[in-house]
C-alpha cells in the first residue's frame, strides 16, 4: 500500500478517475460531490467532509491517495459552503440557521452513498466536518464501521472563557444586529486573503498556494468569515458535544488527529474527546504541524497518513 505523498499526483487537477457532480440534500438543496471507483478488489469506502470555508479541491491528494490504496472515496461540500451556494446576505460570509441541519444533510446523503458502496465504509472529516460528524454519531444519523476526524472543530480556540458565556456573548450578538452579518473582519480589501493566514494554517507554501490557485481558478469556492448566527449556533452545538454522556455512547472506533499548535480549533477539546470515546484514539503534533494537518510538509503529513492507514487496517479491515 503506498501511504508515502506521490509527486506523480497533481494537486491542482482533478484526477481523471474522478467524477464531479451533485446530490440533493433535503429540501432540494443542490449539493456539490465527487467520487473516485472503487479498487479491484475494493479495499472499502471512505466519505470525507472538509470543514468550515473549505472546498474538497484542497484535498486532492489524500482522496487520491487513498484511491490509488483500493479505496472508493467521495468528498462533498456541506450546503451554503464552496460550490453550493450560500446561506447569508452576501457571496462570501459562511451562515448556517442550525448545525443540525448540516446532520440532517449528512444523514440524507449517508443512507444514499452506503448502499451504492462497498464495505467497510469510513467517514473522515477535517475540522468543522469533524464536527458535524461528532453530532451526527450522537443522533444516530450514520453508522460507519471507522470514524477519522483531522484537527476537528470539538471546540474553538478563543478567548479562556467558559463556553457557557462565550455562547451567551455569540447570543447577544445575533440579537443586536443581523445574525448573518460577518463575525470577525476578513481583509481591508473584500476578497483579500488576509495577512498571515498562512502561518494558522500549513508550514507548506506549495500546499497552502494551492489553495489560492483553486479560489482564483473557481472563484464560486471563494468563503470568508463566518456569520455570528453560525458561531451562536457553533458555541451552541459545543455544548451539546460536551454535555454528559454525549460522547460515552459512540461505539464507533474513532481516531483524532490534532495538534496542540492549533489556533483555529480547541486541541484540549480533541484530547478530551479522544480520552472520552469508547474507542477513541489520539494522535497529536505540537508545532511541527498547524490546523490543516493533510496540508502541511512532507513529515507531518507522511506520520498522519500513516497512521490513519495503521487504524483502518487494524479497525476496518478488507472484507472481500
Amino acid at each position: 500500500m503506498d501511504r508515502s505523498p506521490s509527486p506523480s499526483i497533481d494537486r491542482r487537477a482533478i484526477p481523471a478517475d474522478a467524477v464531479e457532480s451533485t446530490w440533493a440534500a433535503p429540501g432540494g438543496q443542490s449539493i456539490r460531490r465527487i467520487d473516485w471507483p472503487a479498487g479491484n478488489p475494493p479495499r472499502g469506502s471512505i466519505l470525507f467532509l472538509p470543514g468550515r470555508g473549505d472546498f474538497y479541491e484542497k484535498y486532492l491528494e489524500t482522496l487520491e491517495q487513498w484511491h490509488r490504496a483500493g479505496w472508493r472515496v467521495t468528498a462533498s461540500d456541506w450546503r451554503g459552503q464552496a460550490g453550493s451556494g450560500r446561506l447569508g446576505d452576501d457571496e462570501v460570509t459562511g451562515h448556517i440557521g442550525d448545525f443540525a441541519d448540516w446532520a440532517e444533510d449528512l444523514r440524507s446523503l449517508w443512507a444514499e452513498w452506503k448502499a451504492s458502496t462497498p464495505a467497510p465504509h469510513i467517514l473522515a472529516a477535517h475540522s468543522m466536518g469533524g464536527h458535524v460528524v461528532m453530532r451526527a454519531l450522537m443522533a444516530h444519523a450514520v453508522d460507519p464501521d471507522a470514524v477519522i476526524m483531522i484537527a476537528p472543530m470539538l471546540g474553538m480556540a478563543g478567548p479562556p472563557l467558559p463556553l457557557p458565556v462565550l455562547h451567551t456573548v455569540a447570543k447577544l450578538m445575533t440579537r443586536i444586529g443581523k445574525p448573518t452579518r460577518p463575525a470577525w473582519k476578513w481583509s481591508e480589501k473584500p476578497g483579500e486573503i488576509p495577512a498571515r493566514r498562512r502561518d494558522l494554517l500549513s508550514h507548506d507554501g506549495e500546499r497552502y498556494d494551492d489553495e489560492l490557485w483553486w479560489r482564483e481558478k473557481r472563484p464560486e469556492l471563494v468563503m470568508g468569515p463566518g456569520s455570528w448566527g453560525w458561531v451562536e449556533r457553533a458555541y451552541a452545538s459545543s455544548r451539546a458535544i460536551e454535555a454528559k454522556g454525549a460522547l460515552e455512547g459512540i461505539d464507533t472506533p474513532i481516531l483524532i488527529v490534532s495538534t496542540s499548535a492549533d489556533k483555529l480549533v480547541s486541541h484540549e477539546a480533541a484530547v478530551r474527546a479522544a480520552g472520552r470515546l469508547p474507542h477513541g484514539e489520539l494522535i497529536a503534533f505540537g508545532p511541527e504541524a498547524h490546523h490543516e494537518i493533510l496540508r502541511e510538509v512532507d513529515p507531518v503529513r507522511d506520520r498522519a497518513i500513516n497512521g490513519i492507514a495503521e487504524f483502518l487496517d487494524r479497525v476496518a479491515p478488507r472484507t472481500t
